[in-house]
């Protein structure tokens, strides 16, 4: 998956002749996977129409504070096209715009969207030489890179003057290639290996039955997503589940199905990995003899023997040198208590908790509500939320842990 797959972009375009660029730029974004929405100043409209833009993007163009078609006159609010967008490219951008985005002129939707925005901010300059080359041009560069914009490099060839220099917009193939290597360079888990596990393991029986658990593996995956997302990575175990990984080169999947071949699974990769999150919900014990044939229903009860797993987490504990490691606990009483013991007596970094005692909690759904608690003694709550969010949170707290 592209470093733009699922993005908000918001593309902001300026009266410039390189404008017409910018139908193809919002199809590569698309291509992408990204969201696209445009916003225009008025005079840009005389080098590209709205209708191009907005049916490429399939969402409305803005280029005033208000719709001039609504007789309702219904007001285009900048400040939620800013806290939408994840990242503001502005291209083409002209000396006048960013001129005005260096000195906060804000006489237009455009530059008010600017002055709002949260996000990070890439500018493509486009102009002539001559202009280009001018000290309050230069000026305005770098006074916007010292705002934190990113400036995209101009290319060098013929310009509308007829002139042949410095000034060009960057082709819109080149944009993209700019901000994707941009955004991966700065992505917080870059060149990290993690490994992760995910799903429950089913333990044999007899050839057709087993014993297992209701873990349907999604927290593992959203995990191992959000890893990848974040740049880093990520080899993921995962024993017997309906979760997929879309198309992600970042993420090498490793399917088993019991105890003991994620046990194998995890050591073979652990010794090259910077963090290991082990959120697999993995049998305890398993039948102590596994009958090769189907036991049929001669005899009104059946005694199946069992025999303890090896625990994966605390031999990780014990093997780590450099590694952080964290476990997971899912209790449904004295959880906190258990997970302190947990925490200690596997050696753990983080251990990440949720009770079952919690609506909307534990295997099988779409949510989660989880408890960090840190090797410090730390403890942080977290409300129910979303898995692919919890993901996001424990990764983060892995982060404030590992720079701190």
């Amino acid at each position: 998956m592209s470093v733009l797959g699922g993005k908000n972009i918001l593309l902001g375009i300026t009266a410039g002749i390189a404008a017409y660029k910018s139908a193809h730029l919002v199809r590569l974004f698309i291509k992408e996977g990204a969201n696209v929405k445009v916003v225009m100043t008025p005079a840009a409209k005389d080098f590209i129409t709205p209708l191009t833009l907005s049916t490429l993007s399939k969402n409305p163009v803005h280029s005033s504070f208000t719709n001039e078609e609504d007789d309702n006159a219904v007001w285009n609010n900048h400040v939620e096209l800013g806290l939408w967008a994840d990242f503001f490219v502005i291209a083409p951008a002209t000396a006048n715009t960013l001129s005005k985005m260096a000195n906060g002129v804000c006489d237009n939707l455009l530059m008010a969207t600017y002055l709002s925005a949260k996000c990070p901010v890439y500018f493509a300059p486009a102009m002539d030489l001559d202009m280009y080359k001018h000290g309050s041009t230069i000026r305005s560069f770098q006074i916007l890179k010292a705002y934190g914009n990113t400036m995209i490099p101009v290319a060098s060839g013929e310009l509308a003057s007829g002139l042949y220099g410095e000034g060009r917009m960057a082709e819109p193939e080149d944009i993209v290639a700019f901000i994707k290597a941009d955004i991966s360079e700065k992505l917080p888990l870059k060149s990290k290996k993690i490994l992760v596990t995910a799903g429950p393991t089913y333990e044999a029986i007899d050839p057709v039955r087993f014993i297992g658990n209701h873990s349907s593996g999604k927290m593992g995956f959203e995990i191992a997503k959000a890893a990848a997302s974040m740049g880093a990575e990520v080899i993921l175990i995962a024993g017997p589940t309906s979760e997929k990984v879309s198309n992600n080169h970042l993420i090498t999947v490793k399917n088993v199905v019991s105890a003991s071949e994620m046990y194998d699974a995890v050591h073979s990769y652990f010794d090259s990995v910077d963090i290991a999150i082990l959120s697999a919900a993995v049998a305890d014990y398993k039948p102590k003899n596994v009958s090769l044939s189907k036991i049929k229903k001669n005899d009104p009860s059946l005694t199946i023997e069992l025999e303890k797993t090896k625990d994966i987490l605390k031999s990780l504990g014990v093997a780590k040198k450099h590694q952080f490691l964290v476990g997971f606990a899912l209790e449904t009483d004295n959880e906190m208590e258990n997970a302190q013991s947990k925490l200690k007596t596997k050696n753990l970094d983080l251990i990440v908790l949720n009770s079952l005692q919690d609506k909307g909690a534990g295997f099988g759904g779409s949510t989660n509500k989880v408890t960090f608690i840190t090797n410090n003694g730390d403890v942080v709550h977290h409300d129910l939320k979303p898995k692919n969010e919890v993901a996001k949170d424990i990764l983060e707290q892995i982060i404030n842990q590992t720079h701190a």
